[in-house]
């Protein structure tokens, strides 16, 4: 694609990196077939051509963002099931989100959209608040009939229909981290914002099964929020802030006694952890250290791929493998899981459209709750069709997402693992234990 950006726009490093992405795209049209918004909207300007045309005339004149520009580059997923059919390499990636990051420092949102962003950012990348809001949840649930009538309020509506009915305990003390007898290694494991506020089984599970593999595994004093949330949110300095404190807590870590691996179990999280090296390119004091981190990181599957996995017991039971977005496309990693699953003993399955994203993506559910609502539904039904005992991802958006449309229970890929070899049923599949190892 032609491009004239002025020199003092390429004199900007963000500006010359999208300039040369954008260069990139040949108007083929393969993005549309795996964009869920243009497969579910069959609008050119919801699909990543579309959208690379807004963006280019928008960054390429410097324009103040319009409202139609904002609606529809708001309406990316950001799923990058774009960028695993491109032919061409575009990393489309990099140009929404310095695209988003343009939109938020020159366009004046309306004030509703500004309070639930702000609300957003402010409680969901901090565990503990996270947690007081979902147990305040209920006391706002009588209302959710009115905020459903209100087209403003939709957002709010969401937030409450997303909040379980009840929340796991957080566990009294740390999961033993230690490796038996037979040490082969060290690894930190991120301790998460949104999913230890709604199942701390996951990373619980992930603890003992690498334990069990012989590893001794680390928290990092002083790791926060990845900030993926703000990030896709245009909020590029809150999220430069996060990468580069949890880039002094791995490389404090990685100085006190060595580091393996950085384990992530939440696919999410990891996309945007292995993007540190990126997003930190531009900052002397933090490329380095960044890249290290980028470089160190891992989804828990990709790890335990990679590694001598301890004898599972089979168990036959039919599992439903969601593959994340963020996983399957932001990362590559796209057998492991299954393999994984199989090796295990488990029978697994693949739905229908595997490649379309549920509609969770972040906060995308929330604040396109309708799009979300109909990818989600869609997702779910694809699922249902296989009839199987239990769903298995790799994202706790992908759980609350899928869960709140199916019955069949939703766990972590890695807490079936866990419970193949030798640890405790999961806590969704308690009822349905004589099923499986019982």
């Amino acid at each position: 694609m032609q491009t004239n950006f002025t020199p003092e726009a390429l004199a900007d490093p963000a500006m010359r990196v999208s300039e040369s992405i954008i260069r990139k795209c040949v108007h083929c049209g393969f993005c549309t077939a795996t964009c869920p918004t243009y497969v579910l909207l069959g609008d050119e300007l919801d699909s990543p051509r579309g959208r690379i045309y807004l963006m280019k005339d928008m960054l390429e004149n410097q324009r103040a963002p319009t409202p139609e520009i904002v609606k529809h580059v708001d309406r990316c997923l950001s799923c990058l099931a774009c960028m695993t059919t491109c032919p061409s390499g575009v990393n489309y990636m990099h140009l929404a989100d310095h695209a988003r990051a343009y939109i938020e420092d020159h366009y004046a949102r309306p004030w509703p959209q500004r309070a639930y962003r702000a609300l957003l950012a402010l409680i969901l990348p901090y565990t503990g608040r996270f947690r007081v809001a979902l147990r305040l949840a209920p006391l706002a649930r009588p209302f959710l009939p009115l905020l459903r009538k209100v087209r403003g309020l939709h957002p709010m509506a969401a937030m409450l229909e997303l909040a379980p009915p009840s929340l796991a305990p957080l566990p009294s003390s740390a999961p033993a981290m230690t490796a038996g007898p037979v040490r082969k290694g060290r690894v930190a494991i991120l301790q998460g914002c949104a999913e230890p506020a709604l199942r701390p089984q996951f990373r619980a599970a992930a603890v003992r099964l690498i334990n069990r593999c012989g590893y001794d595994v680390t928290f990092a004093a002083g790791e926060g929020c990845c900030g993926a949330l703000v990030h896709h949110m245009g909020r590029e300095e809150a999220a430069l802030e996060s990468a580069r404190s949890n880039v002094d807590a791995w490389t404090r870590e990685i100085a006190a006694g060595g580091l393996d691996a950085i384990v992530i179990t939440t696919s999410g999280c990891g996309t945007t952890i292995r993007n540190y090296g990126f997003m930190l390119r531009n900052d002397p004091a933090y490329a380095a250290k960044a890249e290290r981190v980028s470089a160190l990181a891992c989804d828990v599957t990709e790890f335990l791929d990679g590694i001598d996995m301890p004898p599972a017991r089979g168990t036959g039971l039919r599992v439903a493998y969601h593959a994340a977005c963020s996983l399957q496309h932001g990362q590559k990693v796209t057998a492991a899981p299954a393999r994984l699953l199989a090796e295990a003993g488990f029978s697994v399955q693949t739905p229908a459209e595997a490649h379309l994203c549920c509609g969770s993506a972040g906060t995308y559910n929330i604040l396109q709750p309708e799009i979300a609502g109909q990818l989600g539904d869609r997702k779910a039904a694809n699922i249902e069709r296989l009839g199987a005992d239990v769903i298995a991802t790799g994202n706790i958006g992908c759980a609350m997402q899928i869960g709140q449309r199916t019955k069949t229970p939703v766990v972590h890929t890695v807490e079936l693992l866990d419970w193949a070899t030798g640890g405790p049923v999961p806590d969704a599949l308690q009822h349905s234990a004589s099923k499986g190892l019982d």
